[in-house]
């Protein structure tokens, strides 16, 4: 493959042309064999194009398109919303703990109007902590990754041990903290606060 084939290649996956075309034939139900003979390509190029082996021309598209009564824009409109963010493993491996009784990494890329913020929080052993500017709302899942969690909750203490899982939707005031002599590590999602930026 050329370097122009390869670059154009490239440039056009997250437009998911195949995934579209796909899409398109079997909404409509249609087999290969009928919606080739309905365009004149072969079933072998339909084929490839829907399973991007191959890119199709702007002529070849245009002819699928009136078949399937489409825009060409269809194939080519950007996505409203699409954000993905990684954080390696890597980053919370180098950091080694200090004396702050709870340390919050956010996982969120820093987008303008995430609708989930997730966090990575780590607690130190020993006692209980009110991190109460971070959980405001107390409406979100809590899932232990490493240790113990001790959580209260309007008067009621449950321990969490690694695995578990705690889903909120509470105005009762929260406390938390490692349980044990380890440190604990949770992983918390919550909804974008409304109104919130």
């Amino acid at each position: 493959m050329s370097k122009t084939a390869a670059y154009a290649q490239w440039s056009l996956e997250p437009y998911c042309i195949g995934l579209k075309l796909r899409a398109l034939r079997t909404q409509k139900r249609l087999t290969l064999s009928q919606l080739a003979a309905e365009t004149g390509l072969s079933t072998a190029l339909l084929s490839k194009l829907e399973t991007d082996r191959m890119t199709p021309t702007l002529a070849t598209l245009a002819t699928i398109s009136r078949v399937y009564g489409v825009g060409m824009s269809y194939f080519f409109s950007e996505p409203a919303r699409h954000t993905l963010s990684i954080t390696r493993k890597a980053h919370f491996m180098g950091n080694g703990r200090g004396p702050e009784p709870f340390k919050v990494t956010p996982l969120n890329a820093a987008s303008e109007a995430p609708r989930l913020l997730a966090h990575l929080v780590e607690l130190a052993p020993g006692g209980a902590t009110s991190p109460a500017d971070f959980l405001r709302q107390a409406c979100g899942v809590l899932y232990v990754l490493e240790g113990r969690l001790q959580l209260d909750a309007g008067g009621l203490q449950e321990v969490l041990e690694t695995g578990d899982c705690a889903c909120l939707e509470t105005d009762m005031p929260l406390a938390w903290g490692a349980a044990g002599k380890h440190r604990c590590r949770i992983l918390v999602v919550l909804p974008r606060e409304p109104g919130a930026r």
